[in-house]
């Protein structure tokens, strides 16, 4: 299963809490960049797990307008994919998903989880920065249910 893993967009510090605030028109840019990026290294997404946070879900939907989504693709909204998730919780829900048969997913989260995840997926990986936008690429055996380190890339080296 290929598990690619983005940080949200850069976002407003001005909300009334951590949970509401919005995207910037930067990090509009910047997940638009990325999204096209992409669509020159990932065929399809065949599953996208999404924070509940208004800046991730704004993500979400910059993302989907450069790169569509099939039709097939389900989206879930967890609270695991907060800022403070559990990432044992994701990687569990993950390798369910690789068992019934799912190839990619998308997931759509936060510092410092996204790092936790990428470490707790791939043993000896000392949990990466992720600048707002950027995307690790996670290969999983899901046999095992660990991973490799395929890339990482921020939004500001893409063209």
């Amino acid at each position: 299963m290929q598990v690619l893993i983005m940080r949200h967009g850069e976002a407003s510090f001005h909300a009334e809490s951590d949970a509401a605030r919005n995207l910037t028109n930067r990090g509009r840019e910047q997940t638009a960049q990325m999204a096209v990026w992409l669509r020159t290294k990932v065929s399809r997404i065949d599953r996208v797990l999404v924070s509940p946070y208004i800046r991730a879900q704004q993500t979400l939907d910059v993302f989907k307008a450069e790169f569509p989504l099939p039709a097939t693709s389900d989206i879930d909204v967890l609270s695991e994919l907060t800022p403070g998730g559990d990432p044992e919780q994701t990687i569990e829900y993950l390798i369910a998903l690789a068992e019934d048969g799912v190839d990619s997913v998308l997931i759509v989260s936060h510092l410092p989880l996204v790092g936790y995840l990428v470490a707790d997926l791939c043993p000896g990986v000392y949990p990466p920065m992720f600048s707002t936008s950027a995307v690790a690429c996670v290969s999983i055996d899901t046999g095992e249910g660990r991973g490799k380190l395929e890339w990482q890339q921020t939004a500001g080296s893409v063209s």
